[in-house]
């Protein structure tokens, strides 16, 4: 892991996601605020003898209409679902950066867009029709479909992107990995400009099926650190930034958004389904340490909050290893009880909501939250968002197989 004081600033220029509850930017900080939840009854392909009902599902999303401008990577319209989102969740972001396009140099640029899971719809898909319908093959595009960095190559085709270009799966760390790691690769002087985030897209009847057989889907709703959790609910969608040297923002009269300013990671190095609070608080105070800043200089921290029960007694007491005192005076909350659990780009959704509350001056809220769960003691700001300065926020991903990612975003340097 990269030390900050010797390397350039990292800073972040453009930011996009496709989330339930939004498909832009606007839309789903505009959710965020109201506390919208999108949390609805599952649909979309045959439940047959489904249990868990419910999910966070992307509706009314219409790749064609939204993708249509793509110019260079003439087959996005029929890629994989996961590749349309962080193809529109990209597009956003690199709209909103400013940058010019054709990239200058495409040598120093890069493009990391990962998935936890890559194309499960274009899998199931294909088994059904070799399986069940009988048919003699599949749909000639399914390879491409289904690989795991297939988001990333179309992302790095539509723009251009001739640098390092890959795809992280770290389960649910997926994102924030990917963030970090083309965060390193500029503060290294790899190259001056990057596309980072996640993608996601699993929620059909196979997906549910194994899901629902490690029971821990929740039937009713995402509610991290309450009493009443009982389990996750699966969502999807893509979170992506666009990241500059801070020097190369500055020499293009970009708008900074934010600074990049603290990366950490660890693995727990235990077992792939119960978390250690050794793991996470390692991660955490790698962070703080790589940004060169204090616990108490945090002032809005954005949990992992799966609303499982080993999960959220966890990251509470891991929370209490590294801020101390000012844990209790910390403003935490988990955005997944809006967005539901989208996996691997959970991190790039959760560093956008991170970012939006230090532009804006509003912290978001863990809604569902009617009375706290055993140990679950500090400030999650419970059911309504509220005003406050932000000037450094942390963003928390922790994932199965104990994979901890977290990021630290700081104000646009003066």
């Amino acid at each position: 892991m990269s030390k900050s004081q010797a390397r350039r600033r990292v800073v972040v220029t453009g930011m996009g996601v496709v989330t339930p509850i939004g498909t832009t930017v606007d839309e789903f900080w505009t959710s965020i605020r109201a506390g919208k939840s999108g949390v609805s009854e599952l649909g979309g392909f045959p439940l047959e003898d489904l249990k868990i009902l419910i999910a966070a599902q992307i509706k009314d999303f219409d790749h064609k209409a939204r993708l249509k401008h793509f110019k260079r990577d003439r087959i996005i319209t029929l890629a994989d679902r996961y590749s349309w989102f962080a193809a529109a969740a990209a597009d956003e972001a690199v709209k909103m950066s400013g940058l010019e396009m054709p990239l200058t140099n495409p040598y120093r640029s890069a493009c990391i867009v990962g998935s936890g899971a890559g194309g499960l719809v274009t899998f199931e898909t294909a088994y059904r029709d070799l399986f069940i319908l009988q048919k003699r093959a599949t749909h000639p595009l399914t390879l491409l479909r289904i690989i795991g960095s297939s988001a990333a190559a179309h992302v790095g085709i539509e723009f251009g992107v001739k640098g390092p270009t890959f795809a992280t799966c770290s389960a649910c760390s997926t994102a924030s990995h990917a963030i970090g790691l083309a965060r390193d690769y500029i503060r290294d002087g790899i190259v001056d400009v990057a596309i980072a985030g996640a993608s996601e897209s699993v929620i059909n009847y196979g997906t549910m099926k194994a899901w629902q057989a490690l029971h821990v889907l929740s039937p009713e709703g995402c509610f991290p650190f309450a009493k009443k959790r009982n389990g996750t609910v699966l969502s999807e969608g893509a979170g992506i930034l666009v990241l500059e040297s801070l020097e190369h923002a500055q020499a293009r009269g970009a708008t900074i958004l934010a600074e990049l300013s603290g990366f950490g990671m660890a693995s727990d190095s235990q077992d792939m389904v119960k978390p250690t609070v050794e793991g996470p608080s390692v991660a955490m105070q790698d962070a703080l340490t790589d940004a060169g800043i204090q616990p108490a200089q945090i002032d809005y921290l954005n949990a992992h909050g799966t609303a499982t029960a080993d999960n959220d007694i966890n990251e509470t007491k891991a929370i209490k290893n590294v801020f101390g005192d000012h844990a209790y005076k910390l403003a935490i909350s988990s955005t997944k009880s809006m967005t539901g659990h989208p996996l691997g780009a959970g991190g790039g959704i959760e560093a956008v909501a991170c970012i939006k509350a230090m532009q804006d001056g509003f912290v978001p809220a863990t809604i569902g939250l009617d009375e706290p769960g055993e140990g679950c003691d500090l400030d999650y700001i419970p059911n309504v968002g509220r005003e406050k300065t932000v000037t450094y926020a942390m963003s928390n991903s922790f994932a199965f197989g104990g994979l901890n990612a977290v990021l630290v975003f700081g104000p646009p340097p003066a």
